[in-house]
This record gives structure tokens, sequence and C-alpha cells, in this order.
């Protein structure tokens, strides 16, 4: 005879596949963030790595062609305008990736009164 507190075989599937509903869940908000991370340290390098080829192209400049700072002052801004462009071209591809990958949203009503 069974004891009422045992559970049945189908609580037992139940539980089996609740479990597994639940790692599944676990691994899919693992990956995305670490591809967030990884899409975070991506922007920083890009800005980063504008800003220091932009001083290196201007002090190259510096040292062969132009008057000691100008190329460096040049270098910097232009470094870092182009990766901060980059880097912002880079986030909106992402957001669409990211809008794309959800679905379309829910219509709303719209609130007009009508008179």
């Amino acid at each position: 005879m069974r004891r009422k507190d045992e559970p049945t075989a189908e609580a037992k599937s139940l539980d089996q596949r609740l479990a597994a509903a639940e790692a599944a869940q676990a691994r899919q908000a693992s990956t995305d963030s670490h591809r967030a991370m990884a899409q975070g340290y991506r922007f920083v390098g890009e800005v980063v790595g504008g800003v220091l080829m932009g001083a290196g192209l201007g002090w190259l400049s510096d040292r062969f062609i132009t008057p000691a700072p100008l190329g460096l002052v040049f270098g910097l801004l232009l470094g870092a305008g182009f990766s901060i462009f980059v880097a912002v071209r880079t986030a909106a591809k992402a957001q669409k990736d990211g809008l794309e990958k959800a679905g379309p949203l829910p219509s709303v009503p719209d609130d007009e009164d009508e008179d």
C-alpha cells in the first residue's frame, strides 16, 4: 500500500521536466550575460584602441612632418572622435539585433478621446 506523502510517477516525471527546463533557462541566462559582457569589453577596446591609435599616428606625424604638439593634438581628437563613432555604430547594431531577437512589440490601442 502506498503512503500519502510518496510522490507518484507522474509527479516524479513533472519534477524531472521542471528541473530540465530550469537548467536550460539557467544556461540561456548565462550565455546572454557572457554575450553582454563581451560586447561591453568590445566597446571599451574600440574606444581605447581608437584613442591610442590616433595618439600614435599624431606622434609619428609630429616626429617626421609637423611642428611638435600639433600632430599629437589632432591625432588624439581624430582618434577619439572616430572611436566613439565606431562604438555608437556598433551599439546601434547590437540594439537592432536585440530588438529583432525579441520579436515584435504588442500593439497598444490608441487612447484618443472620440467626441
